[in-house]
């Protein structure tokens, strides 16, 4: 796609915007770690929420979205769809207390709720586990989606082209640290989403409107795959044909037959259902555990509240924690989540059904079925769009990689250098402290940039690499929750449930190692499941025995070793004062905050009712349904109603 002048001009200042940011806010950010990780703390929620949206908008989302539906079905978006549920403990219960222990980095709070050597331990292997093994291949899989782009659209040397954007994110956040990440991410927002909007309504238009593309896409339902039957009946009867006259006919009609399968789009049951059909195999059958229900089933039942990220995740927390006050940090999470699942995900959604129509078969093409949106790009944009969307994604992937790289050095010197190598009092004071440990994270930053882009030239499917680091930490969000409230959690809990999942996750990996290069086939990071007994191990499934061994691991665990010292549960549950299970402690407290447990499940429902409510109303008027569609926005607006009389106007800080 060739970009013309316009489009370089667009392109040319958006990076002078973001270097200008970086320039501006460099004093600042240089004063101290907590300028320079956490803003001040001084943030806003309407900062603070459109931060943690446009940080999560990646180069690789739209790509991993269309992977989804050009395969299973829009419905495989529960993928992510689900941890909405998850979601809402960040916004009523873990946005406030993330405020209230007032930590750098989530990591910190280990030694504040935990003691001892067992706690020193655990925030160090924590800080590494995420710091690098999880920050590598996140931002491994965002530059290979952003090389994948740049290698579709603009036609140049993917490498060359992504290593200009990486040179560009990594010089503005060395300068300005987290200020200039939530600044740029502001703008970021805002033309990512006009991009993504404005390319769906283009595409839309282009393969005749809403209602063609549906009758379109119904109307080729099965299509594919019963002409790929019939290719295969018809080469075995011309293996076994005798007569030359039937042979030739035969030819005839596989050539025939092969070229209508390259103009049919896959479009299957599933591809339109925003949730999977019940399978008419029996529950306790392996056809029911390996069909697409089963698969939302786990999501909706297991996923959600077993992940790493169930009390909000690194780079959220952070933002929780840069919030003004709890308030604030309520209101941005809030926020985050509406956008996030509501908002942002229909436009990705209906450019993936167009490239259906408009790319029938990618199967051949290098970057596979996730090429679809770039193509459609390529396809559809004129001089100024073309711009502005190569900037829209150019944005994307500069928020989510200057995020993980000032996210993950904030571990490697808050967690493992200041803590365990050059503490504050090997300095004679501590502003000199506080710069030389700018200093020190600016050099991280980029090393973990290095490291970062050797691990995506490894991988190729971005979906694979989502489901690895899922697995990689299944297990361990039960602890994280009951950790705040729950005084019988220790150390060792932890420990035992993050290096239970972990080693679990890197076994079925190197299983599938062995397996696939035992059959003579090419390994591909994050590429091939592991089989046992016959059976594929899908991601749902290694779900299936990851969360309960982890579970019985760190159960055992908790009770065979001795709970925190007295001492160590008051000070962590004066300062935070969560609620929940502290009877043996909570007599001791003196009780000044409101307990963020109180109202919970009423305020939860709410936001449930509120976002997916939001997102299915939306959804079903995008595609015509429009008396579901105010059904559901009404109930949407139920809830928020809910949420504000009793909880979020009844705040005070």
């Amino acid at each position: 796609m060739a970009l013309s002048v316009l489009d370089w001009f667009i392109i040319g200042a958006y990076i002078t915007f973001s270097m200008g940011v970086g320039l501006y806010f460099y004093k600042r950010a240089a004063t101290s770690t907590s300028e320079y990780f956490m803003a001040g703390r001084t943030l806003p929620w309407w900062v603070v929420g459109t931060s943690m949206v446009a940080t999560t908008f990646a180069a690789d989302t739209p790509l991993a979205v269309t992977e989804f539906v050009r395969g299973p079905g829009i419905w495989q978006n529960w993928f992510w769809w689900n941890q909405l549920l998850a979601g809402l403990l960040g916004v009523f219960l873990f946005s406030r207390l993330w405020r209230r222990a007032e930590v750098l980095t989530d990591n910190e709070l280990i030694e504040v709720r935990y003691s001892g050597k067992p706690a020193a331990g655990l925030r160090l292997f924590k800080a590494g586990v995420f710091a690098i093994l999880y920050n590598f291949i996140v931002m491994g899989w965002v530059i290979n989606a952003m090389a994948s782009i740049a290698a579709v659209m603009l036609d140049v040397d993917k490498w060359a082209a992504v290593w200009i954007c990486v040179v560009i994110a990594l010089s503005y956040s060395l300068l300005s640290g987290f200020w200039g990440v939530v600044v740029t991410d502001m703008v970021q927002f805002v033309i990512a989403m006009v991009g993504s909007i404005a390319l769906a309504i283009i595409a839309v238009n282009h393969v005749g409107g809403m209602d063609v593309l549906l009758e379109k896409l119904r109307s080729f339902t099965g299509e594919h795959a019963a002409i790929e039957i019939g290719i295969q009946q018809v080469t075995q009867q011309l293996a076994m044909a005798t007569d030359s006259l039937r042979s030739v006919e035969l030819g005839a009609t596989l050539k025939s037959m092969q070229q209508q399968l390259a103009v049919t789009p896959i479009v299957t049951e599933n591809t339109l259902s925003f949730i999977p059909p019940i399978p008419d195999a029996g529950f306790f059958t392996v056809a029911f555990w390996e069909s697409p229900f089963s698969q939302f089933l786990v999501y909706m039942t297991i996923l959600w509240w077993s992940i790493h990220n169930t009390d909000g995740g690194g780079y959220i927390i952070q933002r929780m924690g840069s919030a003004k006050d709890e308030r604030h940090a309520l209101l941005a999470t809030l926020w985050y989540n509406t956008a996030h699942y509501a908002l942002r995900v229909w436009p990705w959604i209906v450019v993936a059904l167009a490239s259906i129509v408009m790319f029938t078969d990618l199967s051949t093409h290098e970057l596979g079925s996730k090429a679809g949106y770039p193509l459609v790009m390529n396809a559809l944009l004129g001089s100024g769009m073309r711009g502005i969307l190569v900037v829209s994604f150019l944005a994307a992937f500069m928020s989510t990689i200057d995020t993980h790289l000032n996210w993950s050095a904030s571990y490697i010197i808050n967690d493992v250098y200041k803590r365990f190598f050059k503490p504050e009092s090997a300095f004679k004071d501590q502003d000199t402290a506080q710069r030389h440990y700018v200093v020190i994270s600016k050099i991280a930053t980029v090393v973990l940039m290095l490291l970062a882009a050797y691990t995506a030239m490894q991988m190729q499917s971005i979906e694979k690499a989502w489901k690895f680091i899922a697995a990689m930490g299944a297990g361990i969000g039960l602890v994280l929750i009951l950790r705040w409230f729950w005084w019988r959690i220790n150390a060792w809990t932890e420990i035992t449930a993050l290096t239970t999942s972990l080693l679990m996750a890197v076994m079925f990996e190197v299983v599938a190692y062995y397996q696939t290069t035992a059959a003579g086939l090419q390994y591909e990071l994050f590429g091939p499941d592991p089989i046992f007994f016959g059976i594929t191990l899908q991601f749902h499934l290694k779900l299936l025995i990851i969360v309960p061994v982890s579970i019985i691991a760190w159960l055992t665990v908790t009770f065979l070793t001795k709970p925190e010292s007295e001492a160590t549960l008051v000070s962590f549950y004066q300062r935070v004062q969560p609620g929940g299970w502290w009877s043996p402690i909570e007599g001791q407290i003196k009780h000044t905050l409101q307990p963020v447990s109180k109202g919970f499940l009423g305020n939860w429902i709410a936001g449930v009712a509120m976002i997916w409510g939001t997102t299915f109303a939306l959804g079903n008027m995008i595609f015509g349904n429009w008396g579901l569609g105010f059904s559901l926005l009404f109930l949407a607006i139920a809830g928020f109603a809910w949420m504000w009389k009793f909880t979020i106007s009844k705040i005070t800080v």
